[in-house]
């Protein structure tokens, strides 16, 4: 097929090479000319594992290419998927981007005589695509819908696995307002093998918010336990997690004998909380939604006010161990919300840091990629020293946070740490792992 994809962001720059590696002929937009260039030339503007490989191949074989004009993208189009940003404002998402893009589209589809199908990627609150987004093309095309198609079509891509989740879904779903769309969604996805849902455009919208929300309730409900397991003291909560693992629920046990162990246990783990660019504008934005139709919203206040303070909870827990924390030289591990990726956005490491410096602490800060856009979103960066190599400074502190689970943390087990104390955020070491004089993780005294 002939595809357009708008913005070039995680969702969008995967989503149209990925296409594109699946044999269809793809054209991205980007207003700024720059990033156009680099794409053009096989260079990613994102950090994502396996992009690079891959872009230089689909811009070789010809199948990829970019663009700053939407008219051009739209040329020869037989679908365009929008996947420009929905950030977040005072809680609910903003869709202004989304809106002169959809003006821009239905410009071209007045002065066009073909069937074009304009789908949604972009994370929007349910009702948006039927609604807003249908009103902002019938009144730039002044056509109706019906002389265009119209869908949603919502990701579930993870920062540093998004071409794996891409090229191996669990579920696609195919939210559409007319036939036609439907019909084009499934020929656009037919080379992958993966479970498809047909739906409303605003349930397919509400599965990516569900879904989310449950993800995110799941990491406040682990995080709450641990705290007050913390709180009682004498409890190993290593145990705890073990025990609650077991139920068969989350960890079937086949007739062989064997358990089941499924990615979800994963969000049963506590940790210093959810960041990055999708879980805490999603959650917001579904509180948002919820409370501007009457709802009370109770569950998703809690999980937003769980992961909001669940940063803090490390500051404390040092406090508590070591005594006075004020003048303390302390190393952290890692600044991105998660690993394999240099997103920082609602990291963590953001709030953390800012508490440790605000207890008087002297903060010396490393991540193997992400330390340009850190200094970029903390406001007092100027109070962080950060360093390139973490290895050759590890002997000079005696107390370490590690705060992102990149796999080169692990070694940190290979030095000498008898006399250190390890703040495990992430829970990458298990009980005994680490020859430390304290090992402080979450849920233990």
């Amino acid at each position: 097929m002939r595809v357009a994809v708008i913005g070039t962001g995680y969702v969008g720059l995967i989503s149209g090479v990925c296409l594109a590696d699946k044999g269809h002929k793809v054209i991205c937009v980007d207003r700024d000319l720059t990033i156009v260039q680099r794409l053009n030339a096989g260079i990613p503007t994102i950090h994502e594992k396996g992009l690079p490989a891959m872009l230089s191949r689909v811009v070789l074989d010809n199948m990829f290419s970019a663009t700053n004009s939407i008219d051009a993208a739209l040329s020869d189009a037989e679908i365009v998927l929008v996947a420009v940003g929905t950030p977040s404002v005072n809680g609910s998402i903003d869709l202004s981007a989304i809106a002169n893009v959809c003006d821009s589209i239905g410009e071209f589809i007045k002065n066009s005589s073909r069937y074009i199908c304009v789908v949604i990627k972009s994370t929007v609150i349910p009702s948006t695509t039927d609604t807003f987004i249908r009103d902002q093309l019938e009144k730039s095309s002044e056509k109706k819908l019906g002389q265009f198609g119209l869908g949603m079509n919502p990701e579930f891509l993870r920062e540093g696995k998004a071409i794996e989740d891409f090229n191996s879904p669990d579920r696609i779903v195919f939210g559409y307002e007319d036939l036609e769309t439907l019909t084009r969604l499934e020929l656009l996805y037919q080379p992958w093998d993966a479970d498809k849902l047909a739906m409303s455009t605003r349930s397919a919208e509400l599965v990516k918010y569900a879904n989310n929300m449950l993800l995110a309730t799941q990491i406040s409900a682990i995080n709450e336990i641990a705290n007050l397991s913390a709180m009682l003291g004498g409890i190993d909560f290593e145990d705890i997690i073990k025990g609650i693992h077991l139920d068969k629920r989350w960890s079937p046990i086949l007739d062989s004998g064997d358990r089941v162990k499924p990615q979800i246990l994963s969000y049963l783990e506590p940790g210093c909380g959810f960041g990055g660019s999708c879980f805490p504008k999603d959650v917001e934005a579904f509180r948002s939604q919820g409370e501007s139709l009457g709802l009370k919203m109770q569950l998703s206040n809690a999980v937003l006010n769980i992961n909001y303070d669940q940063p803090f909870q490390v500051a404390t827990i040092l406090q508590k161990t070591l005594g006075s924390i004020e003048g303390k030289e302390i190393l952290v591990l890692g600044l991105a919300f998660k690993p394999d990726t240099d997103d920082v956005r609602e990291s963590p490491a953001l709030k953390i840091i800012t508490d440790l410096i605000n207890r008087g602490v002297h903060v010396t800060a490393h991540d193997p990629i992400a330390i340009s856009n850190f200094k970029t979103c903390l406001n007092n960066s100027e109070a962080v020293i950060f360093i390139d190599d973490w290895r050759q400074e590890l002997d000079r502190f005696d107390t370490i946070v590690v705060i992102t689970s990149w796999a080169e943390y692990i070694e940190i087990g290979n030095y000498q740490l008898e006399s250190k104390t390890i703040f495990d955020a992430r829970g990458m070491y298990g009980k005994g792992e680490l020859d430390c004089a304290n090992y402080l993780t979450f849920g233990s005294s």
